[in-house]
């Protein structure tokens, strides 16, 4: 059993999963174009529009994500997909539509907005029980990491090419662009033939179905309050702290861009490497040894004596939130009963929004008050912390290819 497992590991991910990865990725792309493109439409406006048409993207899609999780197992994972991405489809072609016939107001803004974040409530979750469903448990981790090394090469090609063509054709094309994206992953979703187990019974106790399985599995009881806390502690480093830190040295503007870019090298090259290799079969090691990582990276960056050194912080940050993601996501995802899938991606999503949410304000009001560095070096303490926590608490689930835990509620 051993020897088939590594064997199944090893070998080529299969064509269906990577031409379903290539759209999906194009996909992402066109989405980190419009949310640029969005950002700077309603920038025009003010900066109180700005901030409520990104509030009305991440408000229903907080909201609403366990009720999608729910959706994706009773109505399939593959089904859910496709509708959310016809649905995204038509969103932005009516996007496209109202601003080239009467503009972009901000309560336009803030409706389209709104529509988006409710879309992705429901494909989000069945989008990333789609990797389970498509390749062999053994190949699980690297499926996972290519997946995000492919969304981490999304963003760093979508913000600048959104950025462009919204100076070249407003938001109307950038939509149009986004719309062709959407296209392509209909193309490579609709021949997909998956074989998943679906629940019965109505919506409301679906979800509470769902974290009841949650409660009764050892693996993921462990794991997502782990997945929430490493979001609190790793999340805000570069996004938020790292451009209080370039001001408070006055280093400049060019400065924050550096970590953005070092944190986003060390995600992408990691993530490549665990495609091509895969992951410790110790994954609970693994995610502690990521953790680790990204604290050392964070206490680095707090004591940065140029923009130089912090780069190299940043990318050791970004390496080792990565190597976190490529160990967690596989022992979620296999720990997962087969009936439970879009739930569980649902509340592992659910669960790191609520505390980055919870964490970005704190974070800089203790920042205001203490300055970056100490608060870096709060963030370090904190993700070294769950690292030890993880260490302790997280081991692979019994059966990658079966219910998880032995859990079959619901059913």
């Amino acid at each position: 059993m051993e020897t088939a497992t590594a064997t199944a590991s090893a070998a080529a991910l299969p064509r269906t999963y990577l031409w379903w990865l290539a759209g999906t990725r194009a996909s992402a792309a066109g989405d980190a174009a419009l949310a640029t493109a969005l950002g700077w439409a309603a920038a025009a406006h003010g900066g109180t529009a700005a901030g409520l048409v990104l509030t009305a993207v991440t408000v229903p899609r907080t909201a609403l994500l366990l009720l999608g999780g729910a959706v994706a197992d009773r109505f399939g994972a593959r089904r859910t997909a496709l509708l959310g991405d016809t649905a995204m489809l038509a969103v932005v072609l009516a996007l496209a539509a109202a601003d080239r016939t009467a503009g972009s107001t901000p309560w336009t803004l803030i409706g389209f907005a709104l529509l988006i974040g409710t879309v992705d409530a429901f494909q989000l979750p069945a989008s990333g029980a789609l990797p389970r469903l498509l390749v062999a448990p053994g190949q699980l981790p690297r499926a996972l990491a290519l997946r995000q090394a492919g969304g981490q090469a999304a963003v760093l090609l979508g913000a600048p090419l959104g950025a462009f063509l919204v100076a070249g054709t407003g938001l109307a094309g950038v939509a149009v662009a986004d719309a062709a994206t959407f296209l392509a992953v209909l193309a490579v979703t609709l021949p997909l033939r998956v074989a998943q187990e679906r629940t019965g019974g109505g919506l409301p106790a679906g979800m509470a179905d769902g974290l009841r399985a949650v409660r009764a599995s050892r693996t993921l009881r462990a794991a997502l309050p782990v997945a929430a806390v490493a979001a609190a502690g790793v999340l805000p480093v570069v996004g938020l702290l790292g451009p209080l830190l370039v001001r408070a040295h006055g280093w400049g503007a060019g400065a924050a861009g550096l970590l953005a870019g070092g944190q986003a090298l060390g995600v992408l090259g990691v993530s490549l490497v665990a495609a091509r290799r895969g992951v410790l079969r110790r994954t609970g090691r693994g995610v502690a040894l990521g953790l680790a990582a990204a604290g050392l990276g964070t206490a680095a960056l707090a004591s940065a004596p140029s923009p130089a050194w912090a780069a190299a912080a940043a990318v050791a940050v970004g390496a080792g939130s990565s190597a976190f993601a490529c160990h967690l996501g596989p022992l979620v995802l296999a720990g997962a009963p087969a009936t439970h899938l879009g739930r569980v991606q649902a509340l592992l999503a659910l669960v790191q929004s609520a505390a980055l949410t919870a964490a970005n304000p704190a974070w800089g009001a203790l920042a205001g008050a203490f300055g970056p560095r100490a608060v870096l070096l709060g963030c370090a303490l904190l993700t070294g912390t769950v690292a030890a926590a993880a260490a302790r608490v997280l081991r692979e689930p019994p059966s990658t290819g079966g219910r998880g835990d032995g859990w079959r509620g619901g059913e």
